[in-house]
């Protein structure tokens, strides 16, 4: 896909078919390592309706990560995951949507920028979320990543103000902002923000933005705070005493798709 001279990826493709059409996007995160059966529930969670699949290559000290998904890091490190192996099983088969990884800049560092970068596309991996790495200090992975292919995705926090936005924005691909109470909280969390949470609107350039949420309770996604396009976050609890098997991620994963629709 092309805007004018740049060419668009295949994870801000998917997001701007959906915005465009009138949806609201799913963005579903999948630890990776997670169970033998992750990459199983990666291709569920497709089938059941994401537009996008954020995997999440586990890290050893998930600073930006909210208790969920930390929790999920620690299972899945104590199976074996590793980063390499993670984008090794993504690379033998297909899931079916755009995928994005999630991950901390000492993964990218230690591996090297141009191995990691060549990497995520050997393995079929268009986008990528470095949620630790600064702005100020993103320069020389954001070269690599063009140079490879890779996407970008870049975070704004909540807090930011409205005079950074639009540094975060002159960048190419996707920007998302952050919700005050982080990706993987409960509900009842979530709608105390309900009056103060507002879309990153497009309004300091044309792109697929969006704000992100999410739940980690099986209460079910029957009225979502908010609207306009949306980025969602959907984690699979790492205890599975709400969620069993690739299955019961792909219902709640529907739920919410049917709900983004209503």
């Amino acid at each position: 896909m092309v805007d004018g001279t740049r060419v668009i990826g295949p994870v801000e493709a998917a997001l701007r078919a959906r915005r465009d059409s009138g949806g609201k996007c799913l963005v579903v995160y999948v630890t990776g390592g997670l169970g033998a059966d992750w990459l199983e529930t990666a291709r569920a969670v497709a089938a059941a309706g994401a537009d996008v699949i954020e995997i999440g290559v586990p890290f050893s000290d998930p600073v930006m990560d909210g208790p969920t998904i930390q929790a999920a890091n620690d299972v899945a490190l104590d199976g074996g995951a590793t980063p390499l192996g993670i984008l090794d099983a993504l690379r033998e088969g297909d899931v079916g949507v755009p995928l994005a990884v999630m991950t901390y800049y000492n993964i990218a560092y230690r591996m090297g920028l141009e191995r990691f970068a060549e990497s995520l596309m050997a393995a079929g991996v268009s986008g990528c979320i470095l949620p630790d790495l600064p702005l100020e200090e993103a320069g020389p992975w954001l070269d690599v990543a063009a140079v490879a292919g890779v996407e970008p995705i870049l975070l704004a926090a909540p807090t930011a103000p409205e005079e950074r936005l639009p540094r975060i924005c002159e960048h190419p691909g996707v920007c998302v902002r952050g919700w005050p109470f982080g990706s993987d909280r409960r509900r009842s969390e979530l709608a105390q923000c309900r009056g103060d949470c507002h879309p990153f609107e497009a309004g300091h350039r044309s792109t697929s933005t969006g704000r992100r949420g999410g739940w980690d309770t099986g209460t079910g996604p029957s009225r979502l705070p908010g609207t306009g396009t949306a980025w969602w976050s959907v984690q699979r609890s790492s205890s599975g005493w709400w969620i069993s098997g690739p299955e019961g991620v792909a219902e709640l994963v529907a739920e919410f798709r049917v709900a983004l629709d209503a």
